[in-house]
């Protein structure tokens, strides 16, 4: 999943309107934000297999720390209690949480059976959507395309910068989300650690455009 983590981070802005856009991505992203640092620190591992599925060439052989259930749910309060202490703003505490949580769940829909309910345990987690590729994009671009729609629908852009910084953040997740899907596979696992630090700046990306855009539904 890629897109619909994305879409829910678009579409929190209508339930904690005061939180910036950047903000909401890392709740929605945090476990994957992460991840490859994980990685870098060989506490987690994956394999590249080409064909492993539809969607993916990735086969996570080991990642309890940032997506297994347990461990997502107490990323998820410590997000929501950082959130807190710094804005004293339980509403805005919760959906960060909430949308943590909503990482391993439509994850828990796309992968195969790979998710650890428990960081130490041998019960898995996965609907195996990403064996189909139609199937995959049936779920994901209409998810991804509701979540923008709803974004814009509680904002207004303050100047041109709020009109195409969102535009081209728009464009650049579907083009990535396509390279994933068609792409070439990646040539290693250190280059998948690597460039997923690049994820920040999506976030950054997010701060900057809700710098540019106010909001127009009620709070």
């Amino acid at each position: 999943m890629f897109l619909g983590h994305f879409a829910l981070g678009f579409a929190a802005k209508t339930a904690a309107p005061r939180v910036s856009l950047g903000t909401l991505f890392l709740g929605a992203q945090l476990i994957d934000l992460l991840w490859p640092t994980f990685l870098l620190l060989g506490w987690e591992r994956v394999r590249i297999e080409p064909g492993a599925t539809a969607v993916t060439p990735l086969v996570f052989e080991h990642y309890p720390y940032t997506h297994s259930l347990l461990a997502v749910l107490l990323w998820a309060v410590l997000l929501g209690v950082l959130h807190w202490a710094w804005r004293r703003d339980r509403r805005a505490a919760t959906v960060l949480g909430l949308l943590v949580l909503s990482h391993w769940l439509l994850d828990a829909v796309v992968h195969r059976p790979d998710l650890p309910l428990l960081p130490w345990g041998e019960t898995m987690a996965g609907l195996r959507v990403w064996f189909s590729r139609p199937l995959t994009l049936a779920l994901e671009v209409p998810l991804f395309a509701l979540g923008v729609w709803l974004y814009v629908r509680a904002t207004r852009a303050r100047d041109a910068t709020g009109r195409w910084a969102l535009l081209t953040l728009v464009l650049f997740l579907a083009v990535v989300y396509a390279g994933n899907l068609w792409g070439e596979p990646p040539p290693s696992v250190q280059a998948i650690a690597w460039l997923g630090q690049l994820q920040w700046l999506l976030v950054a990306w997010g701060w900057w455009v809700d710098r540019h855009r106010r909001v127009v539904v009620a709070d």
